[in-house]
């Protein structure tokens, strides 16, 4: 079916002066006297650009793009001022069959738009053809959706950002704390109530003090970038809470704007994070977009170049390929798209100043034709843009099309989601057979997956748990997920979780039972803390924020996710034991290195890793191979970091001693011989106890003391318990 070349008709002539433009940048851009306007298409036929009045839903002005240089429609439109609402009317064949899906009844977002004048709702008439009809997508739908559509918005981008500077905090310094902008603030108290949930909720001073007092260095922000909320969520009153469903890779979130103006708003909230000397980095959703399968909306990329945004399925390109499970797939192969994603990525880190991103199913955008690809054109441009040299890049390595799970894969300068630690540590604690030797290796920085791409330990973004899955308060308590108020009749979410529930599922009065979760919580935020690499840490974990065993939150814009500060929560003891963790990590250059460990004697016979037995005897092959061992030990010599100082000499700090009962008996651990140092070791965390602070011995006189522990002496671990010592390193 073939467009007819017709669209509503325009409204009277506008006093704006029309001038040629330029097609030198891609969407809007205010010069002080107007703004240039252009739109990338190649099959297109025509183009309207549509000016509306500040209601948002009366047009004002119409006009033809009739300029064209090769690809790129442009016009410039003298007087055409910051605040201005726009959107296209793109003319063209509606060919499902050949993947042209033209509508100009179908008003449509910039891609390169810098705001949005909207939250969008998904809704049927954005669908460019009539749903529900026996033709499916076939039956071209002739109604105007302008008057409810979402609007552009040209945006002044001046903005006084005083002395701001990133951080630009190193690798082995980082500490990730994963945080929805809204769900982190809606309920807190100490954030004026107008503030609550917003950009600027974030940037105030309550909420940065809690970061501070963590002692996190970056926030990771759940994507900003604009998004929709399904039509299928908006029927079932559920919304796209985790906001993985782009629509405008360079607009802010409009719903997590206070002020209305979420540009000035979110720089606002970045100069803040970074004054206190705080990261920000963004996770990023270029693999798709919200536009969905073939019976999905056209609001944006589909009605502008279907083809030329998408991976169409050769033999019928009426059919997106999907590696993605959300009905598309962007083509990073292809050069719009990936000027798309590179000008969007440089727009982020110049104008926003944010520090990284975060890239949600990067293995997607590393394919060419079909395959992972190193040298894949997205990887390729990344590696040399200058601009992005200086930010952090962190893939989650893995989509759902055929190889996709590339953990260990990607190319340096990435970092990855170390997916087989999460479950590495997951399986110990909770006392699966056969795993010491990859807990082990997952400990010490994943030597084995990244150390043949020649990267260190921080390419490993060690993580325990994520927005995505159980938070760590229903890790250790549901054995399965109980996702029900998602609608779905707890079909969504993951399936296999490598959680235990401790002897009860869910809400427990057992004494016994609580006590226990409480200290797996602890094991398993410590080993994340004393693991070679990179730590992220889920934002409210540390104050025992639950889901009720919803283990995929992501339409519950509601208490289900947003963080509980009541007294309980906000004197839970683990927030203590968090933060004398990342003080411990922060003090120990041991757990900074940016080199594997060897584990081989050197020519004074030291090692820089030793793994020993309970009985204070390094461990041996037989010890490694059996799969019930759950008790072991590392020592960490601070004089054999590889680190070098400002100065250029040698940066040594204290030695580390691991001893790790991950078994349901007390166990006995001999201290061993090696690297001792006269006055022993000092426990430093203990989680045995409420708040890791191990447990102090009165002197005579009174005074509450630790007391050190010596080589060759033996203690005893309870169940389910670790503890950490350090010593001054010995040279």
């Amino acid at each position: 079916m073939s467009d007819p070349q017709q669209s509503p008709a325009a409204p009277a002539a506008s006093p704006l002066s029309v001038q040629r433009g330029s097609p030198l940048r891609l969407g809007a851009h205010w010069d002080g006297a107007g703004t240039h306007f252009a739109l990338h298409s190649v099959p297109a036929e025509r183009v309207e650009l549509c000016l509306y009045a500040e209601d948002g839903s009366t047009e004002t002005a119409r006009f033809d793009m009739a300029d064209r240089t090769g690809d790129i429609w442009h016009i410039y439109l003298r007087g055409c001022a910051p605040g201005t609402r726009y959107g296209y009317r793109v003319h063209g064949p509606y060919q499902p069959e050949e993947g042209l899906r033209f509508n100009p009844n179908k008003l449509l977002l910039d891609p390169y738009a810098r705001a949005i004048d909207r939250r969008v709702l998904g809704a049927s008439e954005q669908c460019g053809y009539i749903p529900g009809t026996e033709e499916e997508d076939f039956a071209f739908d002739d109604t105007d959706n302008a008057a409810a559509a979402p609007k552009s918005l040209v945006v002044d981008t001046a903005f006084d950002w005083g002395a701001d500077a990133p951080p630009a905090r190193p690798w082995s310094e980082t500490v990730f704390y994963e945080v929805h902008v809204k769900g982190f603030t809606q309920q807190h108290p100490d954030v004026p109530q107008a503030l609550r949930g917003s950009y600027a909720g974030l940037g105030s001073e309550a909420a940065i003090a809690h970061l501070q007092r963590l002692g996190v260095t970056a926030v990771e922000l759940l994507p900003v970038h604009a998004f929709i909320d399904d039509e299928r969520l908006v029927q079932a009153g559920l919304a796209n809470y985790w906001g993985y469903n782009s629509l405008g890779f360079f607009a802010p979130e409009p719903r997590y704007s206070a002020s209305g103006d979420a540009v000035a708003e979110f720089k606002q909230m970045v100069r803040a994070l970074h004054a206190a000397g705080i990261e920000v980095i963004l996770d990023v959703v270029y693999n798709h977009t919200a536009e969905g399968n073939h019976l999905g909306p056209t609001l944006s990329f589909k009605g502008i170049d279907h083809a030329g945004y998408y991976r169409l399925q050769p033999e019928d390109r009426r059919f997106c390929t999907d590696f993605t499970g959300t009905g598309n797939t962007l083509d990073s192969s292809s050069p719009l798209v990936l000027r798309l994603v590179m000008d969007s990525l440089r727009y982020w880190v110049q104008e926003m100043h944010v520090d990284g991103f975060r890239f949600d199913l990067a293995t997607t955008l590393g394919r060419s034709a079909v395959d992972f690809d190193q040298r894949s054109a997205f990887l390729c441009a990344v590696q040399q843009d200058p601009v992005l040299a200086g930010v952090k890049l962190i893939a989650e390595p893995w989509d759902l099309g055929p190889g996709g799970y590339q953990v260990g894969g990607f190319p340096a300068p990435w970092a990855e989601w170390n997916g087989r630690y999460r479950d590495a540590v997951r399986d110990f604690w909770r006392g699966e057979d056969g795993v010491l030797q990859e807990f082990a290796a997952r400990l010490c920085g994943s030597a084995d997956i990244y150390g043949g791409s020649r990267r260190g330990p921080q390419a490993s973004v060690n993580i325990v748990t994520v927005h995505d899955g159980f938070t760590l308060q229903d890790l250790v308590s549901y054995d399965e997920k109980h996702n029900d108020a998602n609608g779905e009749d707890n079909r969504d979410g993951e399936n296999h979780n490598r959680s235990w529930n401790c002897g009860a599922e869910g809400p427990s009065e057992d004494a016994a039972i609580l006590a226990l979760r409480e200290r797996q919580k602890r094991n398993l935020l410590t080993t994340l803390f004393m693991s070679q690499g990179v730590p992220l840490l889920l934002g409210g974990d540390e104050m025992g924020r639950t889901q009720g065993g919803n283990n995929n939150g992501y339409c519950q814009d509601n208490a289900i996710s947003w963080f509980d500060w009541s007294p309980p929560r906000r004197d839970d003891p683990l927030q203590a034991c968090v933060r004398r963790l990342v003080a411990l990590r922060k003090s120990l250059p041991v757990l900074q290195r940016t080199r594997f460990f060897s584990g081989e004697a050197d020519a004074d016979g030291r090692k820089d890793l030793a793994w020993y037995s309970v009985w204070g005897q390094e461990m041996t092959q037989a010890e490694w191979a059996q799969p019930d061992v759950r008790c072991v030990a590392a020592l960490l010599d601070g004089a054999r970091t590889a680190l070098v100082g400002e100065d250029g000499g040698r940066l040594d700090g204290d030695s580390l001693l691991l001893l790790i009962n991950a078994s349901s008996e007390e166990a006995s651990f001999t201290v061993p011989e090696a690297a001792a140092a006269p006055g022993g070791w000092t426990p430093r965390i203990d989680t045995a106890t409420p708040d890791g602070q191990p447990l102090a011995a009165p002197e005579a006189g009174g005074v509450a003391d630790i007391t050190p522990w010596h080589a060759g002496e033996q203690h005893l671990l309870p169940a389910h318990s670790m503890v950490v010592l350090t010593q001054p390193c010995v040279a």
